[in-house]
């Protein structure tokens, strides 16, 4: 099987020749370990079976002036560390020197200033490049996966911070769903248009929960997130593509909600936050496919070569057996990520996640976690 069909057939919930191997984003130092520089060269280094893409969108610097004095929400000066960017949403970043960046303001603080706002042109001629692009480059063999976002993300963007939106989903109800219609309204027609343009499945990056429990109560989440999400999925089958919601976190008391959307992948399921593979597989492995769950917070940080084996096997043997898995970390391949342990991954998930699994490999590793000494 080719990557492109590997991936597809464990989205689809079938059991492919081996498990397939892919990660929502890939940072440094590991992309420099395998001579990469983007992450099209990195899937082709790391022999993926899929690449994430993300749509082109431009940032300004902001003049010197103008950086001088930005100020965060609270008024305190921004990290003289950041450099400071504005982008075609109106959204300020700061980036790091390791090159994470993060959102910092947002332009609409006022019913005013929504009824003013336009966002920017999903149909700008360079906005899909990167699709293209990696639709050229991996002709077929792996799958292109296209980021897109439901509701929530970037509208907590566009307010400046997840605070000034949770306020408005108590004071005005009407301005927050409002402000959602026309983040999902570009959202959707650029996902659309992806689709349109090669990509293979989409992957919604908006996150709901932290390391305890999601952010909003299952009622807001019902009211402010659900519908937007129920929209995206939507719209990614219409266009004949499965969609794939990554979201950080312990999801337990949003689950019955997030399965409601009718997703095709649930990513990345954080064991340091409880969910356990295994657990996940038994209570919703029959009606969504699965995708993670290698923790990176720790282990691919600061574990031995022989605790990233186990941990490889052990989340093999609790979301493999049957197929519907995909072996991903539990987020991303950060900064923190040692790449000689990310290269041990992909050896042992290659190594025992061929079809049909070593018996005693599920045997042996299906009743253990390895995370147990991690969580405290």
């Amino acid at each position: 099987m080719t990557g492109r069909e590997r991936f597809l057939a464990a989205l689809a919930r079938r059991q492919p020749d081996r498990v397939p191997v892919w990660e929502l984003i890939v940072n440094e130092p590991t992309l420099s370990a395998f001579g990469a520089r983007d992450a099209d060269t990195f899937a082709e280094a790391a022999d993926l079976d899929a690449v994430t893409v993300f749509e082109s969108m431009p940032r300004t610097a902001l003049p010197p002036e103008e950086a001088a004095a930005f100020r965060l929400r609270g008024g305190a000066a921004a990290s003289g560390n950041l450099a400071l960017a504005r982008d075609e949403w109106g959204i300020v970043w700061g980036t790091a020197a390791d090159g994470e960046s993060y959102p910092l303001a947002g332009p609409v603080d006022s019913r005013a200033a929504l009824a003013a706002y336009r966002p920017p042109d999903p149909a700008a001629p360079w906005r899909l490049d990167p699709v293209r692009k990696a639709v050229r480059h991996h002709g077929g063999r792996r799958a292109v996966v296209f980021c897109a976002h439901d509701g929530f993300e970037f509208a907590h963007y566009l307010r400046g911070g997840m605070e000034p939106l949770f306020e408005d989903w108590i004071e005005d109800p009407g301005f927050a769903l409002d402000l959602a219609e026309v983040v999902i309204g570009y959202k959707i027609d650029l996902m659309q248009r992806a689709i349109a343009a090669g990509a293979d499945a989409v992957v919604s990056g908006d996150d709901y929960a932290g390391g305890t429990g999601p952010m909003m109560s299952p009622a807001h989440f019902r009211t402010f997130v659900l519908p937007f999400l129920k929209r995206s999925v939507a719209a990614a089958h219409a266009a004949g593509v499965p969609f794939i919601k990554h979201t950080d976190g312990n999801l337990w008391p949003i689950m019955d909600d997030l399965l409601a959307a009718g997703m095709d992948a649930l990513d990345p399921l954080e064991p340091k936050a409880g969910m356990d593979l295994g657990e996940v597989k038994r209570r919703i492995g029959g009606r969504v496919a699965l995708v993670g769950n290698v923790d990176c917070s720790s282990l691919l940080a600061t574990g031995t070569k022989q605790e990233v084996e186990d941990a490889v096997k052990e989340t093999l043997a609790k979301g493999a057996p049957g197929g519907g898995f995909v072996l991903a970390s539990s987020n991303t391949i950060h900064p923190g990520v040692k790449p000689e342990n990310y290269r041990t991954m992909l050896a042992v998930g290659r190594e025992h996640g061929r079809y049909p699994l070593d018996p005693a490999l599920v045997r042996d590793y299906a009743g253990r976690d390895y995370m147990a000494r991690r969580r405290t």
